[in-house]
């Protein structure tokens, strides 16, 4: 993998760059869709390439549950299995170890957790992640990790980041001692971890960036913690790591967050919001979010956006789309995801178009001129859950 600093803004951090892959290459800051169980909800590939995604993100514990790493090394890999030929991204498995809290228990190096599915009980350890990735042959690999919750205390940051560093490391001995399964190469992200402690996150880069890897991700954040909260800590991570290598903030988000978070440097994002919520009724438009539930757009003849060239906005109206959302109908579903997707990675596109002929500033201030930012419900939500998740424990 070669990452190329194309251009940088003079004003703000952002910055446009092109990733080169044996897939393929990434133009950057690109939105990156999520294909949790090989294949990104009620898309076909056609439909992704129309939506010009040029990357897209498989699921290391979800595949490793269903179908198993026998079904995809008899598939010759995920590229073959879900016949995807651009790049693809694969997480390690540990946001669903924090996830999934109430399943596992770490001990030592080894994570043992039962299965959603059927409560089977099976173990991670950072080189069941790689053996696991270089099986699925994604071309960008994320090492393992510990994500900690929010609220979380310094004490547990501290001793979860100490975790994550020594995993980290054998992530990386373990993959760079094996050849790759599959005719193409491999890269192995890092993963900047500390909670919402800047010290943390800034000791975090320096062991990462001395130990060396093809790239860093920013994670644990856009858990519950404030907004302003994680664009600063976007900033001085951003800041702190090398201009040579692309930075990904992990599962962001929603179309303000992307906005401000390459204004602060990064590269890479990727969210579940574009299809989840189109599955909901709620699609995104450069207006703000829209909900087509609501009996307003019972009689509106307008496409979803009108400045949209999507299959959706070209061929379908605001009625229609609330007419077959009413009804429960599959396609009200597909179509929705079809425009969501096709809207977030436009709006990196977008951009990176805006960076490259030197007029970024004026795109950020014209994108909030323009766009309803929803409330932000986010710390509380947060503390709702970690609320639960005790009471959950106690009993």
């Amino acid at each position: 993998m070669k990452f190329t600093l194309q251009k940088e803004s003079n004003t703000l951090s952002a910055r446009a760059g092109l990733i080169q892959t044996d897939h393929g290459k990434i133009e950057t800051p690109i939105f990156m869709p999520v294909g949790t169980h090989a294949t990104v909800k009620a898309l076909s590939n056609d439909e992704l390439k129309a939506a010009k995604a040029q990357i897209i993100l498989g699921n290391t514990y979800h595949l490793y549950l269903r179908p198993g790493m026998e079904v995809m090394q008899g598939a010759g890999g995920l590229h073959q299995f879900m016949n995807w030929d651009k790049p693809i991204l694969t997480d390690s498995g540990g946001f669903q170890v924090f996830s999934l809290a109430h399943l596992r228990k770490i001990e030592g190096d080894i994570t043992t957790f039962r299965s959603h599915i059927d409560g089977s009980l099976h173990q991670f350890s950072p080189e069941v992640s790689m053996e696991i990735q270089r099986i699925l042959g994604s071309d960008i690999v994320m090492v393992f990790d510990e994500c900690t919750p929010y609220p979380c205390d310094y004490e547990y940051a501290k001793n979860s980041l100490a975790v994550t560093h020594r995993w980290e490391k054998m992530s990386k001995d373990y993959l760079r001692s094996k050849d790759p399964m599959w005719d193409h190469t491999q890269a192995l992200f890092a993963i900047v971890q500390g909670s919402v402690y800047e010290n943390l996150r800034l000791e975090s880069v320096k062991f990462l960036t001395d130990e060396g890897f093809d790239g860093y991700a920013i994670g644990g954040l856009a858990v519950g913690e404030p907004k302003q909260m994680m664009y600063d800590l976007t900033q001085t991570v951003c800041d702190a790591l090398p201009k040579d290598k692309p930075r990904y903030l992990m599962g962001v988000g929603k179309p303000e967050d992307i906005i401000h978070s390459i204004a602060r440097g990064v590269d890479m994002m990727d969210c579940v919001l574009p299809t989840r919520n189109a599955r909901n009724g709620s699609v995104y438009t450069w207006d703000g979010k829209i909900n087509l539930k609501n009996q307003q757009y019972k009689n509106d003849f307008t496409p979803l956006d009108p400045t949209c060239d999507c299959y959706a906005c070209k061929n379908h109206t605001r009625a229609y789309m609330h007419h077959l959302y009413r009804q429960n109908e599959i396609l009200g579903m597909r179509l929705n995801s079809i425009h969501n997707i096709h809207f977030f990675v436009q709006l990196t596109h977008e951009a990176r178009q805006a960076l490259m002929e030197d007029r970024f500033p004026q795109f950020y201030k014209d994108f909030f001129n323009r766009y309803r930012v929803e409330e932000d419900h986010s710390e509380a939500n947060a503390v709702h859950r970690e609320n639960r998740r005790k009471k959950f424990e106690k009993k």
